[in-house]
């Protein structure tokens, strides 16, 4: 054979290698799974558009190896009468806070950091906090904490951090997370720690400072590096811009007579949304859509792996996801995830949603943008939950 029959060869080869290589990477790094629709799914959630209660979604249902369905239904833009498709773009508000847990989880594997650790061991600013024993319109008894509040807590809503402090307004997405921090440390205690549940996006983002301090890059980086980009999960961020605010699917609330809907803005975040003086809110700032929250899910409802790369450890999957809050208390609250035992997940404040069934091991997510519903419109998740259960929770 002559050389140049060889080096032919060897072009033709190798160029296959490369496209093998390449569509594993597509694969790996989460290219866009096909699934069918649901006509079952569709039809269920289809008559709240109708009525004019609902004003579109997406909803997505997948087990721990493929997406079942996808389902677009309804307008991302009502009066532009932009019909809602698969790959639109939701803010997603508060289920940032698993994807946060997580980010923090991978510390923990690593050994750089403890879940009961007290929080001033990495942000001395916590070192002397106070407790509001008392408090009314004249006056506020301060006390000590009986012990520093600790990660377990942050995590969890049973540190006594508030919701947030006076100086994140008027929306929530102002502070550098250093600068945020400090804010928290000087605001009193609701509660002493451990002692009751309180829902604090301060405590999930001073987790994602901590994250900070301890990988050494800003924590919007640690997630883009370590999760978001080994995931595939390439619409997910902060800041929307480009060809993204092309499909983000416009928010709306009930119109004055609450008996339609007319369109608002996330009143929580500044604008323009791609605006790169925004900081990201580890508690609910994130950005997302249901291919790349699927990708999530499914990894979290593989114990910690997808695709063949290890994210987290089994052990802490398990500990974010069972309930984290102290027995007395009824609660129940993982890290960064809530649980009844049955189920995991977490919503959204513009009523976003996505569960994942120990028991029947699906994972549906569920993306709307409303601040509000008119008329039976906040029936519609429960609706789209029935038809996906009865579709798929029968399944061998």
């Amino acid at each position: 054979m002559c050389d140049a029959s060889r080096a032919s060869r060897r072009i033709v080869t190798l160029s296959m290698a490369v496209a093998v290589i390449s569509l594993a990477s597509a694969r790996g790094a989460g290219a866009q799974e096909s699934a069918p629709a649901s006509k079952t799914i569709a039809a269920a959630v289809r008559p709240y558009v109708e009525r004019h209660a609902l004003a579109g979604a997406v909803t997505l249902v997948a087990d721990k190896d493929r997406v079942l369905s996808v389902d677009a239904v309804g307008y991302a833009d009502i009066s532009g009468g932009k019909p809602m498709k698969a790959d639109a773009l939701f803010w997603i508000a508060s289920q940032s806070k698993p994807i946060t847990a997580t980010a923090f989880m991978m510390l923990v594997d690593e050994g750089k950091v403890k879940l009961d650790d007290p929080v001033a061991k990495y942000l001395p600013e916590f070192r002397q906090l106070w407790v509001a024993a008392e408090k009314d319109d004249s006056h506020i008894l301060l006390t000590r904490p009986a012990h520093p509040i600790t990660i377990r807590e942050i995590l969890s809503h049973t540190s006594g951090l508030p919701f947030a402090s006076a100086a994140e307004q008027p929306t929530l997405d102002l502070l550098p997370l250093r600068v945020g921090a400090l804010t928290y440390a000087m605001t009193p205690l609701q509660s002493q720690p451990g002692t009751r549940y309180s829902y604090s996006n301060a405590g999930i983002n001073t987790a994602g400072r901590i994250i900070e301090v301890v990988s050494g890059m800003p924590y919007e980086e640690f997630l883009a590096k370590r999760l978001f980009e080994p995931l595939g999960m390439r619409d997910t961020t902060f800041r929307p811009s480009g060809p993204q605010l092309d499909r983000l699917a416009k928010p709306y609330k009930p119109d004055a007579a609450k008996t339609g809907l007319e369109e608002t803005t996330v009143t929580q975040l500044r604008y323009p949304l791609d605006d790169p003086k925004r900081q990201p809110m580890p508690a609910g700032g994130l950005f997302s859509t249901a291919h790349d929250l699927s990708r999530f899910c499914r990894m979290v409802l593989n114990g910690g792996e997808l695709d063949g790369r290890r994210y987290l450890s089994r052990g802490s999957v398990a500990a974010m996801t069972t309930k984290q809050t102290p027995e007395p208390l009824k609660e129940g609250y993982g890290l960064g995830w809530s649980t009844d035992g049955k189920t995991f997940g977490h919503g959204g404040a513009y009523a976003t949603n996505m569960t994942i069934g120990t028991r029947t091991g699906l994972i549906t997510i569920w993306l709307v943008q409303h601040a509000g519903f008119p008329g039976d419109g906040e029936k519609s998740q429960g609706a789209f939950q029935q038809a996906a259960e009865k579709e798929f929770g029968t399944r061998p």
